[in-house]
């Protein structure tokens, strides 16, 4: 009976239904290998793409650098001056609360992106924008940004507006899916879209929250008072650099 039994078992077939089963499965682990390769290469050109371009931009900004010395002292060695070209970026910070607002000043710092005390954002200088800025000039103050601040703000304090959630900036493949069609598909190319206000500065501005900075080291000097008077609202020009430095 033994003997019989054990033939019996030899003789069985594995049910279609396991081999079946058996078979998608290892087509869909084929599939899932070759989607894995394929998107590993296109990573690896991608990263070759975000390289090349950020040596574009870094040769382009050193040009920049070095044709503004270079004007500087011809001008210097005719007797003469030079004047560079009028900034088209400004950083606005906002130093004061929400204490004695009145409406239109609120609406406006929303508008800038300024909902929060020490909230930063960049703007374009314009008519309209000067025009806001100057509507609500005691609760900000602001400047021109360096190259280096603008990389600084956005590599440590950046994140981005995705379906009204504020996501944190962990990866180029973020930018890309929300900016690339546009051409900026990593974080060099919104650096230098907003560096340069590009013709998309709209877009990869309306792209990143407000930054969220801490209180300045060694504070503030007297925020009800302007910076010309020794004071802290109002235009810092150039210096806007150094207090941003001391918020980020």
């Amino acid at each position: 009976m033994s003997q019989k039994k054990a033939q019996i078992q030899v003789e069985q077939k594995v049910p279609e239904s396991i081999v079946k089963k058996t078979q998608r499965d290892s087509k869909l682990r084929d599939l899932v290998v070759k989607k894995r390769a394929e998107r590993l290469g296109q990573n690896k050109v991608r990263r070759a793409q975000l390289e090349k371009s950020a040596q574009a931009y870094e040769a382009e900004y050193k040009a920049t650098e070095k044709s503004l010395v270079d004007n500087i002292r011809k001008a210097k060695s005719e007797g003469g001056f030079y004047v560079p070209a009028e900034a088209k970026l400004i950083l606005v910070i906002r130093i004061r609360g929400i204490n004695t607002l009145n409406p239109q000043v609120r609406q406006t710092l929303r508008l800038l992106k300024l909902r929060q005390l020490h909230n930063a954002a960049f703007v374009r200088i314009n008519k309209a924008t000067i025009e806001m800025i100057r509507k609500v000039e005691p609760y900000i103050t602001y400047g021109y940004p360096s190259r280096t601040v603008i990389k600084n703000l956005i590599y440590k304090r950046g994140y981005a507006k995705v379906n009204g959630q504020r996501i944190p900036l962990t990866s180029n493949t973020i930018i890309d899916q929300q900016l690339g069609k546009y051409g900026i598909h990593g974080i060099e190319d919104l650096i230098h879209e907003i560096t340069t206000v590009g013709a998309h500065f709209k877009e990869a501005n309306r792209f990143l929250w407000a930054f969220k900075l801490r209180g300045p080291r060694g504070g503030f000097i007297a925020k009800r008072r302007s910076f010309i008077n020794q004071g802290d609202w109002g235009n810092r020009e150039d210096l806007i650099n150094d207090l941003a430095k001391r918020m980020i």
